[in-house]
């Protein structure tokens, strides 16, 4: 798993504030091109996440199956909302990401 730090972004009268980042899950196998493409994606965008192989994770496995209804990788949590594959646009979408 992977989690990226949250950056300061912004002061308010001599305090740092954070943005509130929405909570980002990568259901990923280590052998998919479209899984690493998307976590590349994030990466460049400065987009924190947290990873799951779920070759290798069967929790995890059965926890996305439970909320995709589907096996195939990648699948993307942003807030609850589940984005099944590489949809550049509706990731861009909801994580305010200019494409």
């Amino acid at each position: 798993m992977i989690s990226w730090p949250r950056l300061p972004a912004a002061r308010l009268e001599g305090r740092v504030a954070l943005i509130d980042m929405p909570k980002v899950r990568v259901f990923s196998t280590p052998f998919c091109p479209y899984c690493v493409t998307l976590k590349e994606f994030l990466k460049a965008n400065k987009i924190e996440f947290d990873e799951f192989d779920v070759a290798q994770d069967e929790k995890a496995r059965d926890d996305m199956i439970a909320k995709s209804k589907q096996m195939g990788v990648p699948v993307v949590e942003i807030d609850d909302q589940m984005i099944i594959g590489f949809d550049r646009q509706k990731i861009s979408e909801l994580l305010n990401i200019k494409i």
